[in-house]
């Protein structure tokens, strides 16, 4: 679905109503949707004024991602949400370390933030899936889903992970748990190191 059809449906904004905010005729918003007709880059500002999402939203297939992205702007105009506090947290994409995110008073925003994580997880994986051609590598990948699966609750496992993180230097030495963390990397390193492939 083009952007602008997916906006204007959240918005619940009808083409016609659009097309007197923009000053044309309501078959060119018809053509733009139907991807007959490019958007006029002069209307892209009045787009993102009205709106309040970026220009390059309008005109494109959405993601899943996208999407929320969207949903997450809206709720944000609509709430007028108070940010209570930070928490840190490993983001998809982000440099390989932890950032400060936004806990917002209202729980709509958090779940929906919450959501594009998982979102930016999922895109993450498939595209890490698609690069692996050869079978070893999706035979890791199918025990990785069983190990998250049967065992993600277990406190051995989240440890064993932060500890491989830190190992390949995936996390920075500064990121850590605490000193019983700390204390398992130190022997896990142990092992690991007199093993090293």
């Amino acid at each position: 679905m083009i952007g602008l059809e997916y906006i204007l449906d959240l918005y619940g904004m009808q083409h016609i109503e659009l097309a007197e905010k923009l000053g044309i005729k309501k078959q060119n918003i018809n053509l733009w949707i139907k991807g007959k007709q490019n958007i006029s880059k002069k209307h892209l500002p009045t787009l993102e004024e009205i709106f309040g999402i970026e220009a390059m939203y309008f005109s494109k297939e959405l993601t899943d991602l996208e999407k929320l992205e969207i949903q997450k702007e809206k709720l944000k105009s609509d709430l007028q949400p108070v940010i209570t506090d930070h928490e840190q947290q490993f983001l998809i994409g982000e440099n390989d370390d932890l950032v400060e995110v936004p806990v917002y008073d209202k729980e709509e925003l958090n779940q929906i933030e919450h959501d594009i994580e998982k979102a930016k997880l999922k895109e993450k994986f498939q595209t890490i899936l698609s690069r692996a051609e050869h079978q070893p590598y999706l035979d890791t990948f199918k025990l990785m889903l069983e190990l998250l699966d049967k065992t993600q609750n277990e406190p051995v496992f989240h440890k064993t992970i932060e500890g491989l993180a830190h190992y390949l230097e995936v996390l920075p030495d500064w990121v850590s748990t605490g000193p019983e963390q700390d204390e398992f990397e130190s022997e896990l390193f142990e092992i690991l190191d007199d093993h090293n492939y």
